[in-house]
């Protein structure tokens, strides 16, 4: 996650987005800070959903095949272990 300095400066620049605007570098600056959590939201989304173990009522591993090559490949789960 973002610093809590970028996540405050982030909301200050939408704050005077709508109360006065913006100049151009200030737009420039909300660009890249709004880009930057993007980027560190999907990687820590990715991350949390890649460590996810999917079973059903049974107690079965029904986790997608997809996900289970990533968390293979991610040594995860033990999954370098199993066979297939």
């Amino acid at each position: 996650m973002l610093s809590k300095e970028k996540m405050s400066r982030i909301n200050e620049l939408a704050n005077k987005a709508k109360a006065e605007g913006l100049s151009l570098n200030e737009q420039k600056e909300q660009q890249d800070l709004r880009g930057e959590y993007l980027e560190r939201f999907r990687g820590g989304m990715r991350n949390h959903i890649e460590g996810l173990k999917v079973m059903d009522e049974d107690g079965a591993d029904v986790t997608p095949e997809k996900l289970k090559q990533i968390q293979k490949d991610k040594g995860l789960h033990n999954r370098h272990l199993e066979e297939k």
